[in-house]
């Protein structure tokens, strides 16, 4: 089931607010247990066969979260290595057991045939998201240990399908607390409104960028320059206003529930270096490798040599986190590299007086945005040879075709280094509304406020939004009035009149 469908929108969500609101006022526990049902229930619409292994991961690792609280010392870091070696196990059968075979295959030591495996929908946030609770748990950060809400824990049905990845400490308190029993107006209105802008994004932006850029990264396209920049630029943008909303949609539905989400989205795309820019994308994820992966292999504490090697291991595993593929390690590679050049320069300008100002501010944004577009070109493409093949042609490797009508004017480009050939753009629709609205969306990605900063006045998630410093944000901050009921009244009204095809959020694949 969608967050961008009808049956949704107008049938699943009306019903499970209606009913946890009402067993809220009689027994908490029993809301919190039909919060739960409802999110199995959610979870199973995609395909219910794999209800039993995630009903088996929950009881595995609340035992074991158990065992780890009432063991001794020295065995309580058995049962923790145990129980995440079972996990990752788990998640390398399912999700890298076809990759590793196909490597392999690939370097010639056999022939093995692909297993019948068919990836269960949010085994990586879920897995990930028990991994924390129980490092948390060996490290005593855990101190409710209730079988229900555990199970509402990892089920909550807002992030159980792309994220966040959550903390235990972080929901718990929550859903324990007896006032978001009780629907409130603030809560309402804010989260549905939160919502409508998520479902804006993806149904009215993302959708219609991505046939800009699905027949640039196919196989078989080989584009050339102008068509290479367009798909480039249309993944890029369609990846972030795809999962900005998914994003958003959480946060809203969540809301609903007086229950705040942490913050995994905040304008990546704003970001001056690159590591600012994993402070803004997905934010949980990159705090769950900071905190359970790159600080456990020594951090930057144990020299520069193997703070720079720690980074790339992370970033490497990272990649392999989002796919079972080359591209996708490559594209971690990347980000790792990007990470030591950073903290390199960082180095190098904390010694040295290196003048700074607008021009500075917009050259660092715009080699940060360049950087991370190369990386999604891997991140995008089937394979190794489609990547290779975009890049060059965003270099004009592949040559340059225009409109055919541009040939009257071949003299004016005789001077140049690359003479184009017009022969018409030929993967690129330029009559439809996608280019306008890829246009829009670079606007709105670079100069706009987001969610958070419109809604800072209300704490929209878990961690306290500052009051933004973007001059437009002051003049449009949200608050519950007609004019603001109007906008998202007919947002929402555009958004259903455009819900004819339902697409899946990217970050479902990962």
């Amino acid at each position: 089931m969608l967050f961008n469908s009808f049956a949704f929108i107008f049938g699943y969500l009306p019903v499970v607010v209606a009913v946890y609101f009402w067993l809220g006022r009689h027994n908490p526990t029993w809301a919190a247990g039909w919060l739960a049902l409802a999110s199995l229930v959610f979870y199973g619409y995609w395909d219910y066969r794999y209800i039993p292994l995630l009903l088996a991961s929950i009881g595995f690792n609340y035992w074991v979260g158990l065992c780890i609280v009432q063991a001794v010392k020295p065995a309580r870091k058995y049962w923790l290595v145990f129980a995440v070696t079972i996990n990752l196990l788990l998640l390398a059968y399912f999700k890298y057991a076809n990759f590793f075979l196909h490597t392999i295959n690939t370097f010639g030591v056999t022939d093995f045939q692909p297993l019948d495996i068919i990836l269960p929908i949010g085994i990586s946030f879920y897995t990930f998201t028990q991994i924390a609770f129980l490092v948390d748990t060996y490290q005593g950060k855990v101190n409710e240990y209730r079988f229900i809400h555990y199970l509402l824990f990892v089920t909550y049905f807002p992030h159980l399908i792309a994220g966040p990845v959550l903390h235990h400490k972080e929901m718990m308190p929550q859903f324990a607390d007896r006032k978001n029993y009780y629907p409130t107006g603030e809560n309402i209105t804010i989260g549905l409104s939160i919502f409508v802008i998520g479902l804006a994004k993806k149904i009215l932006i993302a959708d219609n960028i991505a046939p800009l850029a699905n027949p640039v990264f196919s196989p078989d396209a080989h584009p050339q320059l102008i068509e290479a920049w367009i798909g480039a630029l249309a993944y890029t943008f369609q990846l972030y206003f795809d999962f900005s909303a998914y994003s958003d949609m959480a946060i809203g539905l969540s809301r609903l529930f007086g229950v705040r989400l942490p913050l995994n989205f905040n304008s990546p795309y704003k970001a001056a270096n690159i590591s600012e820019f994993w402070r803004r994308w997905h934010m949980t994820l990159s705090r769950f490798l900071r905190d359970y992966l790159y600080i456990p292999l020594g951090g930057s504490r144990i020299g520069s040599f193997n703070r720079y090697r720690n980074l790339m291991a992370t970033m490497l595993l990272g990649g392999l986190w989002h796919g079972a593929g080359w591209t996708f390690v490559i594209w971690g590679g990347l980000h790792g590299l990007y990470l030591v050049i950073n903290h390199v320069w960082q180095f190098i300008a904390s010694k040295t007086e290196i003048r700074t100002g607008v021009l500075w501010a917009i050259g660092s944004r715009l080699i940060t945005f360049l950087a991370v577009l190369v990386a999604w070109v891997f991140f995008r493409a089937p394979d190794m040879r489609t990547a290779i093949d975009i890049l060059g042609a965003l270099v004009g490797l592949n040559g340059i075709s225009l409109p055919r009508g541009f040939e009257l004017y071949a003299s004016w480009f005789q001077d140049l280094p690359v003479v184009p050939s017009f022969n018409g753009i030929q993967w690129i629709d330029f009559g439809g509304i996608g280019i306008p609205v890829l246009l829009s969306a670079m606007l709105i990605a670079w100069f706009a406020p987001n969610t958070q900063e419109i809604f800072y006045r209300y704490d929209p998630c878990l961690e306290k939004v500052p009051l933004p410093n973007s001059t437009i944000s002051r003049y449009i901050p949200w608050s519950p009035s007609r004019i603001w009921s109007m906008v998202f009244a007919l947002a929402f009204v555009a958004c259903v009149l455009h819900m004819n095809r339902i697409t899946e959020f990217l970050y479902f694949q990962f």
